[in-house]
């Protein structure tokens, strides 16, 4: 879990993204309202890990894009990406662990 001062969050985002201090601050906020984050006296902490957000992330694109099926979108990033063998074999673990 990463801790930042608000202040400081919002000067990178500056130098980043050429947002003005009200623009980070906003974003921040949602993000507070989202429960990614919390603000307290004006430090900033991430309430979930890196791998959590890529994982709630994925969820949603699955879920808005393919209607929430996962054979759908590996279909569909499979037609336009071979998968290596290797690839492949991954997968195929992660599947089998997820019947134990």
């Amino acid at each position: 879990m990463s801790r930042s001062h608000r202040g400081d969050l919002a000067k990178l985002a500056n130098e980043e993204f050429e947002w003005k201090k009200t623009t980070a601050f906003t974003v921040l906020k949602r993000l507070c309202e989202r429960e990614l984050f919390q603000n307290q006296n004006g430090i900033v902490t991430s309430l979930i890990s890196k791998e959590e957000f890529y994982a709630r992330h994925s969820e949603t694109y699955v879920e808005e894009t393919f209607g929430g099926s996962l054979p759908a979108f590996l279909a569909a990033f499979g037609a336009r990406k071979k998968l290596t063998d290797k690839e492949i074999d991954e997968i195929q673990k992660i599947i089998e662990s997820m019947r134990g």
